[in-house]
Order: structure tokens, then C-alpha cells, then sequence
């Protein structure tokens, strides 16, 4: 682990007020802990900004009675399995399933088929979580 510095900074006192709120109410211990993950969020969403090899996963809802959409589906996948490093499916109902797909690889080629997945005629709604695969962040 890095060394510890402490650095000064300097907020009016109503945005302090607010930022004490929000912390407390995300269970953050100190103000500290709070920025740590401000910066590191920061940090992240450079990462996907300067296409950088970062992770994340995809989520979406699809009727699976739909016909040939699983196999489009599917298809779909394996033409991107370099980036795909694994995935769940999960019977939600008799209509609905869920897929969560783990991704890892250039930021744009996540982009790309998460884009491509959430767009299939028959996906009710797809998500993309994006974050670092930790190389970059502290």
C-alpha cells in the first residue's frame, strides 16, 4: 500500500452540509473514505473515456418465448467471446429471464456489445455496469 498524504481542501459551508448528508446516509466512516471513492469513480470513468482494458457486466431481460431470439442471442455472444469472460442465466418467471454477462476488454468493445445486446429486438431492458479491472486505481 501508498503512502498516506493529507492534503487540505477548502468547500463553502453549505456544500459541506450536503456532503456530510450524503455520506452519512451512504454509511461512509469519514469524509476521507467519501472522496477516496469520488476520485476513484473519477478515475474509472477515465478509464472507459480514454478506451482503456477495463470490466464490467451487462444485465438484460428478454421473453424467452420469443421465437429464435435465445439463438440470436447466443450467436450474438459468441461473436464477441474475446470479451465475454463469462455469464448466468437465470429463469425469472415463465416469460422472463435474466442474463448477466461479465465483460473484460477495451473500453469501446464493451460499449459495442453491450449496445448491440440492449438493442436486440425482444430484450426488454439491458444495463451496463462499468468499472476498472483495478490495474489503474489505488
Amino acid at each position: 500500500m501508498s503512502e498516506l498524504v493529507r492534503f487540505g481542501v477548502s468547500l463553502e459551508d453549505s456544500l459541506l452540509i450536503k456532503f456530510d448528508r450524503l455520506i452519512k446516509k451512504r454509511g461512509y466512516a469519514t469524509r476521507s473514505e467519501a472522496l477516496r471513492d469520488l476520485i476513484r469513480q473519477e478515475l474509472v470513468k477515465n478509464e472507459w473515456e480514454e478506451d482503456q482494458e477495463v470490466a464490467g457486466t451487462i444485465t438484460f431481460i428478454y421473453d424467452h418465448h420469443r421465437r429464435g431470439l435465445s439463438s440470436q442471442l447466443t450467436d450474438l455472444q459468441h461473436g464477441h467471446q474475446d470479451t465475454i469472460i463469462s455469464t448466468q442465466h437465470i429463469h425469472l418467471d415463465h416469460h422472463n429471464c435474466l442474463e448477466i454477462v461479465a465483460v473484460k476488454g477495451k473500453a469501446s468493445e464493451v460499449q459495442e456489445l453491450a449496445d448491440a445486446l440492449r438493442s436486440v429486438k425482444g430484450v426488454r431492458h439491458g444495463a451496463l455496469s462499468m468499472t476498472s479491472t483495478g490495474k489503474e486505481i489505488a
